[in-house]
């Protein structure tokens, strides 16, 4: 069975639970839909491991075994296709219609999530160039960026050698990358690190991006007490 027809079947099966008007067994789910009682079984196995249904035991009201029975989970069809891409190419949209404040409002996203990615130190304690930067391209990796650092243990560039936002920076490059490039400055930021990402070249080689690191400023290495 292909891959296309035993999802067809399997939705077929989930919308008789559905519409049941009380729960349903392998033989009378097969007799509604006019196929194989195992062939039954088998979807009705997978959409329980899936979740959408819920196997019950029904005790028998006079001789005879337990019956088992499937009704449907309440909630929406967590299988289904998603359209990420379409929301961000939506509020991107929405963003670079606003003007000159788009870039603005990227970078003050970007940080805000920057801040928000990573655990501070303790209140007592700065962390090193050479941790900072490694927390740095830690978050970076985890994220998809495929981070490259170049330089040592503090790095003064990294190459990015992939974008998890790839299409979206095609297309809104002029905010994409200045989201990234806020990002890494609202991470190093919240670590209270020694060092700040200056600046973002988007496809500086064929293969790469390149974020470039610099020492913090005074006053940004000393804003949390």
């Amino acid at each position: 069975m292909s891959g296309a027809h035993r999802s067809a079947r399997r939705r077929e099966v989930l919308d008789v639970l559905r519409t049941a008007a009380a729960p349903l067994g392998v033989a009378e789910t097969a007799e509604r839909i006019g196929v194989h009682a195992n062939t039954v079984r088998f979807h009705l196995e997978a959409l329980a491991g899936e979740g959408l249904v819920e196997r019950r035991v029904l005790e028998p009201s006079g001789p005879g075994r337990p019956r088992t029975v499937y009704v449907p989970r309440p909630g929406m069809d967590r299988g289904g296709t998603r359209s990420y891409r379409l929301l961000a190419q939506m509020l991107l949209g929405r963003i670079a219609a606003t003007g000159p404040d788009a870039r603005s409002t990227a970078m003050e996203a970007g940080r805000a999530w920057g801040r928000s990615l990573v655990e501070p130190p303790p209140p007592s304690r700065r962390p090193t160039p050479e941790e900072s930067a490694g927390r740095l391209v830690e978050l970076l990796d985890g994220l998809g960026f495929a981070p490259d650092p170049e330089g040592g243990t503090a790095p003064s560039r990294i190459r990015l050698r992939h974008c998890p936002f790839l299409e979206l920076a095609e297309e809104y490059g002029q905010l994409v990358c200045p989201l990234h490039l806020a990002l890494m400055q609202g991470a190093l930021a919240e670590l209270r690190a020694p060092l700040t990402a200056t600046d973002l070249e988007p496809f500086a080689e064929p293969d790469a991006c390149l974020a470039h690191l610099a020492p913090a400023p005074q006053q940004t290495a000393e804003r949390h007490p």
